[in-house]
């Protein structure tokens, strides 16, 4: 934790100022302390320097053991690759000299692959996770000067209002109690005029039948037993690629199809894992953005990711979106 984050922090039970007490520093870091209500006394520790303000990962523990076990696979400074480079352009629809100097928060950070673009990128990010998967990311993000990670639960952000030029929240918001809710606490946070973006799950009608009901059984299973059974997706590729019996367990038992094996690994963990899971439709997410006062909306043809200007206050009439454009993801 940096101390110029602290001004920006507030106590999630009344909204009064932090004072951070007994700090310890290493360097630009503080390691270890304590933030401190000056209204209501509530205390909140700083450990690992990471200001925690929830005691555990509640209904999404299984990420915090998956992105730990996962740590490094979707990195693109790890792996060489550009997934996720894609993935955030995608969504934001930023451009590589559009992060340069904006604040940005990642709502749902998990092992860090977007932050680590986006500060690679000379942004200051901010990401937050629910749970213990904030300590994966600080092992990925060691090195970026302008990365804070914070545990905190996204219906209670320590933040003060407005607090970011940028808000974005991919793939994760779909794995909350509540995700209109969800995306209404992430977008207060985003200064006027700055920008909106998500990506949630499409509904795929008869599509999401099979993985659904498997999901009954696989949500129930402990996390170590649940990493046994997805490598099933590692050895059975091959018969998935098969043109007949390929197509038969795409329909019973679906799988990821991603051709290395690592993200194939984790992608169905991914899947089958959450206790939360839930699908959308576009004039369902249009609609939370247009009550959150977010405009000028750009939608992707699937799936569905949207980004957009926060102009008006909430739930004044905002602009129709532009037609979905599929673009590279």
């Amino acid at each position: 934790m940096k101390q110029q984050l602290l001004s920006s922090l507030v106590c999630v039970r009344c909204h009064g100022a932090l004072e951070l007490r007994h700090a310890v520093r290493l360097g630009r870091e503080i390691a270890r302390g304590e933030l401190v209500c000056g209204a209501c006394g509530q205390s909140y520790p700083v450990r690992d320097g990471i200001p925690r303000f929830v005691a555990n990962g509640a209904y999404a523990a299984s990420f915090g053991r998956e992105w730990h076990w996962f740590r490094r696979v979707q990195i693109d400074a790890r792996n060489g690759a550009d997934d996720s480079e894609r993935q955030l352009a995608a969504t934001t629809g930023y451009g590589d000299a559009d992060y340069a100097g904006r604040r940005m928060l990642d709502a749902g950070v998990g092992a860090g692959r977007f932050a680590e673009v986006a500060a690679r990128k000379g942004a200051e990010v901010v990401g937050i996770d629910l749970t213990e998967a904030v300590d994966a990311a600080a092992q990925n993000l060691r090195g970026y000067e302008r990365v804070d990670l914070v545990q905190a639960d996204i219906f209670a952000l320590p933040f003060r209002p407005e607090s970011f030029d940028t808000v974005y929240s991919i793939g994760v918001l779909h794995h909350t109690p509540d995700p209109a809710r969800a995306f209404r606490c992430v977008a207060e946070l985003c200064r006027s005029g700055g920008d909106v973006a998500i990506y949630v799950y499409a509904r795929n009608g008869i599509a999401d039948k099979a993985p659904d009901l498997i999901r009954k059984v696989t949500t129930k299973l402990p996390p170590q037993v649940m990493l046994a059974v997805a490598s099933y997706a590692v050895f059975a590729y091959p018969l998935y690629r098969a043109p007949l019996l390929g197509k038969a367990l795409r329909l019973v038992a679906p799988i990821s199809e991603e051709p290395r094996w690592r993200w194939r690994w984790l992608d169905t963990f991914d899947w089958y894992t959450p206790t939360y899971q839930w699908k959308h439709t576009y004039p369902e997410v249009l609609g939370w953005f247009r009550a959150a006062g977010v405009g000028d909306l750009v939608a992707d043809a699937q799936p569905i990711r949207i980004h957009g200007r926060r102009q008006l206050p909430a739930g004044a009439p905002t602009p129709a979106a532009r037609a979905p454009a599929r673009r590279a993801a």
